[in-house]
């Protein structure tokens, strides 16, 4: 049976970017060796790398004077990589509280000075976006969650400030148009959107590094990484390469303009039947309501038992929410065919007969 497969990460992949990274692993190039075995010094590597770097600076119109990574440590090595490199000495920081994610990394942040948590949306549990809060003018740098992967929000506009802004984009990068320019550091964990978990990819304003007076543990310090290529040490070869191929596809698809389109039409199929459907209810508030997460519960609990056999009969996979919210979650991200999004819409019009 086919699998339909929703979970929020690692997450689906597009079947012929999988099928071409296990080939890779059996043979890369012809070479007669596995991707996983070459060195990250070959030209094999270094032409995946230099084609992988293009590539994001490509679909994202990355501008000139930014830097394109791809490290390790996921986005949550992120959330300290930020303030050693952007927080002032005896300095501050700004954080947008969205949810778990946002929470995390302010977190951390707390580690290397003081943080101002200058908006929150903990009052509701998370089901909302913050909107028309101050920004400090003296502050380091403003950090923000693009997409809130167990809340189901997301982010519509970003907020115009003179100050550095941060955004953490791992659950909704490479889904919808974006002025890169209004950002001086963007990261994203790979396995929502990119490719399988092991890289991070980082793009930074070369211009705002080298200033917080800190000394910066090699390892974190974006500066190094970007003089070094991103190969100051070994890289994640399969996760880079399989990231690749992704690019390659999404590219191939139209770019970003085209999957944004076909994003608010798979996430409307399922809105749509959130809203017209009496046995359900939809949790983010709607202006507010993400394109690659939809999360939503049962109006009658009693009737769950009868849902989970439909969705287990119809082959669909990862679609129970996060124990902090309850109820289900979809994560509908760019792999996603519409197709998997209607089979779990035909399952919910079965509790409506």
């Amino acid at each position: 049976m086919k699998k339909h497969n929703f979970s929020a990460g690692p997450s689906i992949l597009n079947p012929e970017v999988i099928k071409k990274a296990s080939e890779a692993v059996l043979n890369i190039n012809n070479s007669g060796l596995s991707l996983l075995e070459i060195s990250h010094r070959s030209a094999d590597f270094v032409a995946i790398m230099d084609e992988a770097q293009n590539l994001v600076k490509e679909l994202l119109n990355v501008p000139e004077g930014y830097s394109v990574l791809f490290l390790q440590g996921g986005a949550s090595t992120q959330f300290l990589a930020v303030p050693q490199n952007l927080m002032k000495v005896d300095g501050e920081a700004a954080y947008v509280d969205t949810g778990a994610w946002s929470a995390k990394a302010l977190k951390e942040a707390k580690l290397f000075g003081d943080v101002e948590i200058i908006a929150s949306s903990k009052d509701k549990n998370h089901n909302y976006i913050p909107k028309g809060y101050t920004i400090p003018s003296d502050t380091s740098y403003l950090h923000l969650t693009s997409n809130n992967t167990i809340f189901g929000t997301q982010i519509k506009e970003f907020p115009s400030t003179d100050i550095p802004v941060v955004c953490d984009m791992s659950s909704d990068i490479f889904s919808r148009q974006f002025d890169l320019s209004q950002f001086d550091l963007i990261y994203a964990g790979a396995q929502k959107n990119l490719g399988p978990a092991g890289t991070v990819l980082v793009i930074v304003k070369d211009s705002i590094l080298g200033k917080t007076g800190r000394n910066i543990p090699s390892m974190l310090d974006y500066q190094i990484h970007a003089s070094k290529d991103s190969m100051f040490n070994t890289p994640p070869v399969f996760a880079i390469y399989t990231s690749l191929l992704t690019l390659r596809w999404l590219k191939g698809l139209g770019g970003i303009s085209v999957i944004e389109k076909m994003n608010e039409e798979k996430a409307a199929l399922l809105y749509n039947e959130i809203d017209a459907n009496p046995h359900f209810n939809g949790v983010a508030a709607k202006e507010d309501r993400s394109l690659m997460n939809v999360t939503f519960t049962l109006t009658d609990e009693s009737e769950k038992e009868t849902f989970d056999i439909l969705a287990k009969e119809a082959g669909l996979s990862g679609i129970n929410g996060h124990r902090s919210v309850g109820g289900y979650r979809a994560s509908i991200y760019n792999a996603m065919p519409i197709s998997s999004v209607q089979a779990l819409v035909d399952i919910m019009k079965k509790l409506n007969k």
